[in-house]
């Protein structure tokens, strides 16, 4: 398909994977100022460097029989046209986990401790029959594809990389929600023995998310399970994450381990925690500024270049008929 849509990238213009993992420290290390201040604003540092080989390609997983579902066919429908796509030694090495810790660089290596094999993922709420199903069951049953999606930080970074995954309302058929349900919850993991950033009390752990079903079920949203070509590592959300690109990366939850269909809004972490600072529905959006800096632009992780952010993160003509335009 000729990459005329608003969403996509000549394949020629993606970054190689040799550059995704390894960055320069150019963001300070997050701490805690109050509720207020969870989220810091960025540095200004821009540029990458080489980080120690080993575990940093954080690809160190164990074995097993889904491997063989990798690398995944490339949707060519779901590109990114004006932006390169950002290398794999960046990005790998770039991580919002605060399960793990506040320090981008510290989640690879201390998310090796998470144990993810075997992994079940529970489903309630208001559906036809609840159910589990374990993780290599359901890559089994739902056929992956690759996408190249933009991913907008709140923190007024970004980076562009190629997902590997299922769309999310594929599965929600699956699950037979009932006409009641409205919204759809998300629920990590707790596991505190090897999540240390669990062991502290100024969060309510476990992570929890929320959508609404028309936007889970949007052909954009989508449930991810790789990246690059490989597994998704752990740092990245291992083995189950939401992606939804039009909204900052937190509405993104990771290690999911239930899924629940409600009828009303559900709360959501980081807006219980801030609630003047992270709506519900968490848009991008560059004329509505954090209350502490500014959404108008973003740096690229990938070279450092500041660039004007777009609306609804460059999905617009996709998304827009879903809101007033007024959704905080």
């Amino acid at each position: 398909m000729p990459d005329r849509s608003p969403y996509s990238l000549p394949e020629s213009m993606i970054t190689p994977e040799s550059t995704f993992k390894n960055r320069r420290q150019f963001l300070r290390q997050l701490g805690f100022l109050g509720a207020a201040a969870m989220i810091g604003g960025c540095d200004s540092r821009t540029t990458a460097s080489a980080a120690p080989g080993g575990a940093a390609s954080g690809f160190n997983l164990p074995s097993r029989p889904s491997d063989k579902f990798y690398p995944a066919k490339r949707n060519p429908i779901y590109q990114v046209a004006d932006r390169a796509e950002t290398p794999l030694k960046i990005a790998g090495n770039y991580n919002n986990y605060y399960e793990f810790s506040t320090d981008k660089e510290a989640v690879n290596p201390l998310s090796a401790r998470l144990s993810i094999d075997p992994w079940t993922l529970e489903i309630g709420g208001l559906v036809a029959k609840p159910f589990k199903i374990g993780f290599e069951d359901l890559v089994a049953k739902f056929p992956l594809q690759e996408r190249v999606y933009r991913m907008r930080c709140v923190e007024a970074w970004s980076m562009v990389v190629p997902w590997i995954g299922f769309p999310m309302r594929d599965f929600i058929d699956f699950c037979q929600p009932l006409g009641s349900a409205r919204y759809v919850r998300f629920l990590s993991f707790m596991k505190p023995a090897e999540a240390p950033g669990q062991e502290t009390n100024q969060f309510s752990w476990p992570y929890f998310e929320g959508l609404r079903l028309d936007e889970a079920r949007h052909e954009l949203s989508l449930f991810v399970t790789g990246i690059y070509g490989k597994p998704l590592p752990k740092q990245m959300g291992a083995p189950l994450r939401s992606v939804v690109p039009w909204k900052y990366g937190y509405k993104g939850a990771k290690g999911i381990v239930k899924i629940e269909f409600v009828e009303k809004q559900p709360p959501t972490f980081w807006n219980e925690l801030a609630p003047d600072e992270y709506g519900f529905y968490s848009n991008v959006n560059p004329d509505r500024p954090h209350p502490r800096w500014s959404q108008a632009t973003e740096r690229d992780i990938t070279n450092g270049d500041r660039i004007a952010t777009l609306p609804y993160n460059g999905y617009a003509p996709l998304v827009t008929s879903m809101y007033k335009g007024n959704e905080f």
